[in-house]
């Protein structure tokens, strides 16, 4: 099934399951406004007038040493509090209430599943909407590094730097997150690929734990496991996941 043939198929598969399990990436959440940040436009400039890619700036080294900048960057590219669920995310949490999903595992850290409704969240990067103090260890909400204006939030209590809970490059991921979600997708019926390019790591190896026959895999472009998939469908995913529970 490719592009806008019906979803008739992937419905009768969704009925037939019992142990859903949705792996989503970017792709997601771009239809409530957020943008993948590998796409932001270039590279930056920081305050040196030096320009620095994305992924250098998301970095832990650079988080480390370079707390200004990271916030600036941060503050204007990570973080859209005016961002709402879209279909994609509503449609799973309806799936989820309807006992048939059993866990949704993010490579997001924007909290959307969570307002959709979806409980069994694994967000294995991490969320905007926990931070810590890195001396003492109290939290903050979204809103301590939101009010701080692209500054380097401080610690209330102790003037530690606070740090937002997301896995950068150059840290490693919550193994105890890692070993859930894995343990979910080995157990799945239907797994539900959606919004990533499965390039990097551990997505791959994630999705490669299922054991069944009903993988989908809903993106834009072309991913190394489409040969995989039983059904293919180059769409929407909001448009998609509705399909499913109308």
């Amino acid at each position: 099934m490719h592009g806008n043939s019906n979803f008739y198929e992937l419905k009768q598969l969704v009925e037939q399951s019992e142990r859903i399990v949705f792996f989503g990436g970017a792709g997601t959440s771009t239809e409530s406004g957020i943008p993948d940040f590998r796409s932001a436009e270039g590279l930056f400039n920081n305050r040196e007038n030096r320009k620095l890619a994305p992924e250098e700036m998301l970095s832990r080294d650079f988080f480390i040493a370079h707390p200004e900048d990271f916030y600036l960057f941060y503050t204007s590219k990570m973080i859209y509090t005016e961002a709402k669920p879209n279909k994609a995310h509503l449609a799973l949490a309806e799936l989820e209430r309807d006992g048939k999903l059993k866990a949704v595992i993010t490579q997001n850290i924007d909290g959307l599943h969570q307002l959709a409704g979806s409980r069994n969240v694994l967000e294995l990067h991490g969320s905007v909407h926990r931070n810590y103090c890195m001396d003492c260890g109290e939290s903050y909400p979204l809103s301590a590094v939101v009010e701080a204006r692209g500054a380097v939030p401080r610690c209330s209590i102790c003037n530690g730097i606070i740090k937002p809970d997301v896995v950068l490059y150059q840290e490693s991921l919550d193994m105890e997150v890692l070993e859930r979600a894995a343990m979910h997708i080995s157990k799945a019926d239907m797994l539900i690929v959606a919004g990533t390019s499965l390039t990097v790591q551990p997505a791959a190896g994630l999705v490669r734990l299922y054991k069944g026959d009903r993988l989908v895999l809903i993106n834009k472009s072309a991913t190394p496991m489409d040969r995989l998939a039983k059904i293919l469908v180059q769409d929407s995913i909001g448009k998609v996941l509705d399909a499913i529970i109308r």
